[in-house]
C-alpha cells in the first residue's frame, strides 16, 4: 500500500505497471483520472472526488492530477505488491528514482 499527498496542481506522474493492477482510493480532494492503452492516447478521463475509488488494470497508462484547492490525499493498493515491505519515499522525486 502507498499513501500519497498530491499538492494543488500536482500529479502522480504518467506511468504504467505492466504486471500490476492498482486500486486508488481518494480520501480528500478531487482529481482528474486519465487512462489509456498508450502513453500518447489517454482516451479515458473522469473527475474523481473524496470517497471515490479507481481501478487501473495492469498495462494501462495512467495519471491522476489534483484539480482541487487542497492537497489530494489517496491510498493505493497494488496487486501483486509493487514495493518491498517497509519501503518509504519521503517525496515524489525519491519514488521516481528507484
Amino acid at each position: 500500500m502507498t499513501l500519497m499527498s498530491i499538492e494543488v496542481g500536482g500529479d502522480i506522474g504518467l506511468e504504467v505497471h505492466p504486471n500490476t493492477d492498482q486500486f486508488i482510493r481518494i480520501e480528500q480532494g478531487q482529481g482528474l483520472v486519465q487512462m489509456g492503452d498508450r502513453r500518447d492516447q489517454l482516451n479515458f478521463q473522469v473527475t474523481a472526488k473524496a470517497d471515490d475509488a479507481i481501478l487501473i488494470p495492469a498495462g494501462k497508462w495512467h495519471n491522476l492530477t489534483n484539480l482541487g484547492n487542497v492537497p489530494l490525499k489517496v491510498y493505493v493498493i497494488y496487486a501483486p505488491p509493487e514495493h518491498p515491505h517497509g519501503t518509504v519515499h519521503k517525496t515524489k522525486a525519491d519514488a521516481m528514482h528507484l
